[in-house]
């Protein structure tokens, strides 16, 4: 056990809830678009917005998450409490959905329970953690949520092969939100000490105030459209426009291959690559994150640009975006709390928080514009990518010099 860190118990609980209900979350990941175009009838383009208006109360949710976490009424635990059941509800909503509207309902309800969820959780993290111990501790709960969703993705796959039973995997899922429900209720104490001054709202006032913040949420949201390249861009790259052979791409089975050896990889990493980056600061750090980002980039354009060794070429990729995502995660969070004070960690996450809103917003358009239009351009597109983490690199140089030299929050 000595290779665990040593933290408080209750970071270990609420890993091991987060664990749950991403197991939950990871039976309907890959499952609900293909049961609502096939099974429910609706087309792809409305199960696209369906799916996608869970990222606009998403937006409202972190908000309130934030707010809630920070506030006197509510707390971390409260509010936790509230984003398991509205996520349970959602699950079960889901499970009934007939029609168009219903499915709607049931994504916007979604978005709201994941997105008040994230800045509460992140600030039970930081508030039962010391700064040495908060890269291994949120290094463990993202391990927690890639172990939980890897678990469901593979369940729910078997349970779809051997019943065919589509709306019972969200019935399960919302049942994993209602156990996350009761570790939250029954293990979980209240985390938040101290007295906020402010007013409920004024605290977003002061977060979209402190320059160090927003100058942090410009390179976080250039770092967030990169982790959806993985997700949206990468997979067509690799089937349509890389050519092993004068008209084919890589096979289904060997980019599912290339996914999972990342996954497993981006697991086994992140304890000892948290443990050992503890030595940099958290800019550092983040610096480090880009490099890896940009070698990434470019071997994914040499895998479509040379023309031999192409699965060489994708599994140097594959390695080096497992450590783009395992140096970047633990450390982002954790300057996030270092610049706050005390009291607005909940906001100040909520913001950190955003930036994968808004990533994931202009992430797929811009990936999938590239990717329509000549081979050359898709090629490019990777390239230009690798420039623009030159320009994160400079944005963390001026972040670095500001957190320095301020006054530690």
């Amino acid at each position: 056990m000595g290779f665990l860190p040593r933290l408080q118990h209750q970071v270990w609980l609420l890993a091991f809830g987060r664990l749950l209900s991403q197991v939950g979350t990871g039976f309907t990941l890959f499952y609900a678009p293909i049961f609502f175009v096939n099974q429910v009838g609706l087309s792809a383009t409305s199960v696209g917005i369906g799916i996608g208006s869970a990222a606009v109360s998403g937006v409202v949710g972190r908000a309130l998450g934030g707010t809630f976490a920070d506030s006197k009424l509510w707390g971390r635990r409260r509010t936790l409490l509230l984003s398991a059941l509205i996520s349970a509800i959602a699950s079960f909503a889901l499970a009934i959905a007939y029609d168009f509207p219903t499915f709607v309902l049931g994504n916007l309800l979604m978005g709201l329970g994941t997105g008040t969820y994230w800045p509460a959780t992140e600030a039970v993290v930081a508030d039962l953690t010391t700064p040495e111990q908060r890269n291994e501790a949120y290094s463990i709960t993202r391990l927690s949520d890639a172990l939980g969703l890897g678990i469901g993705v593979v369940l729910g796959g078997l349970l779809i092969s051997a019943t065919g039973l589509y709306r019972a995997l969200f019935v399960i899922d919302g049942i994993s939100f209602l156990v996350f429900f009761v570790v939250i209720y029954w293990l979980i104490k209240e985390t938040n000490r101290s007295i906020s001054p402010h007013s409920q709202w004024s605290g977003w006032k002061i977060a979209l105030s402190d320059r160090r913040l927003m100058i942090f949420a410009i390179v976080n949201t250039m770092f967030t459209t990169y982790i959806v390249q993985i997700d949206s861009a990468l997979p067509l790259y690799l089937t349509n426009i890389v050519r092993i052979t004068p008209d084919k791409g890589f096979e289904p089975t060997t980019i599912s291959a290339l996914y999972t050896g990342y996954l497993t990889l981006s697991v086994l990493a992140q304890l000892p690559i948290a443990r050992f980056l503890n030595r940099f600061s958290r800019t550092q750090v983040l610096m480090i994150s880009a490099g890896f980002w940009a070698a990434a980039f470019a071997l994914v354009w040499a895998t479509g640009a040379v023309a031999q060794m192409h699965l060489g070429w994708a599994i140097a990729t594959f390695v080096m975006l497992a450590f783009a995502i395992v140096t970047y995660m633990p450390s982002a969070a954790s300057l996030v709390v270092d610049i706050a004070p005390e009291s607005l960690r909940g906001v100040y996450l909520a913001v950190n928080s955003q930036c994968w809103a808004l990533g994931y917003f202009i992430g797929p358009p811009i990936g999938g514009w590239a990717l329509d239009q000549t081979r050359t351009i898709a090629s490019g597109y990777w390239l230009v990518l690798v420039a623009t983490v030159a320009i994160a690199v400079l944005i963390l140089q001026v972040l670095d010099k500001m957190v320095r030299h301020s006054p530690s929050a």
